[in-house]
């Protein structure tokens, strides 16, 4: 069974613990099996050398960055330019929404 998570694809977040500590970023992917998530632009691997490959996106080859994870733990989300815990609750249509514990307002991505 999957893990439910309280961060989504396209939250801004920022990072609380590690190397990019400090820094914000958007989310690009969740790894819900590895509870890992990708952010755009930050945790920058260094260089990776690809073969050309004739039916890839990558025909000639080269030298390309790469974007590595960081634990879904070490990273809060970002609501109205403050960091901030993510409720649960039953919103006005009768679905499940996310809010802001800090503020209390709803977060819509």
């Amino acid at each position: 069974m999957q893990k439910k998570f309280k961060i989504k694809k396209g939250d801004t977040v920022k990072v609380i613990a590690g190397a990019a500590l400090g820094q914000q970023g958007v989310i690009l992917d969740v790894d819900y099996v590895k509870e890992r998530v990708f952010i755009e632009g930050l945790s920058v691997v260094n260089k990776k050398h690809v073969k050309p490959q004739s039916d890839k996106a990558n025909p000639d080859g080269g030298i390309i960055d790469k974007d590595r994870s960081l634990h879904i733990s070490n990273v809060a989300i970002v609501h109205n330019g403050e960091t901030t815990k993510v409720g649960r609750k039953l919103g006005e249509n009768g679905k499940l929404v996310r809010f802001a514990k800090k503020s209390g307002e709803e977060i819509v991505s």
